[in-house]
């Protein structure tokens, strides 16, 4: 069965998009630590992060870099976190998180946003986004 994230990069689940590869997708968390988390997945479902090829660890990492300097450009946050936990879907991913402060990468922390704050955070991250991303 497909994990949710594939279900998602298919089109079938909704989301936040902020940028898309060949080989990646980005999308806003809909439940974020801050406003501005981003999760970076490969379309390739693999489970554990560290069982990607080694091609693919660097390539999600590079994209990953490309949508952080977006999340910053557009939050204008200090720097921007990056968490592998993946413990809580089947399906490798990087978690991209503004950070003004050292508390801000509490993942049990939660932001509640609307899906109208959702939309506008991604259209504000896309903005920063080279146009063969979007």
């Amino acid at each position: 069965m497909a994990t949710i994230f594939s279900r998602i990069i298919s089109g079938e689940i909704p989301s936040y998009r902020v940028a898309e590869s060949e080989a990646y997708y980005a999308f806003l968390d809909i439940n974020p630590v801050q406003a501005g988390h981003v999760l970076v997945v490969p379309k390739q479902e693999v489970d554990y992060f560290f069982d990607l090829s080694p091609e693919s660890l660097s390539g999600i990492m590079e994209f990953a870099r490309m949508v952080a300097s977006a999340i910053q450009s557009a939050t204008h946050c200090i720097k921007v976190g990056v968490s592998v936990v993946g413990l809580e879907v089947p399906h490798a991913h990087v978690h991209l998180i503004p950070l003004n402060e050292l508390g801000d990468m509490n993942l049990k922390h939660k932001v509640e946003m609307s899906g109208q704050e959702l939309q506008e955070m991604a259209v504000r991250i896309r903005a920063f986004v080279p146009k063969e991303y979007l």
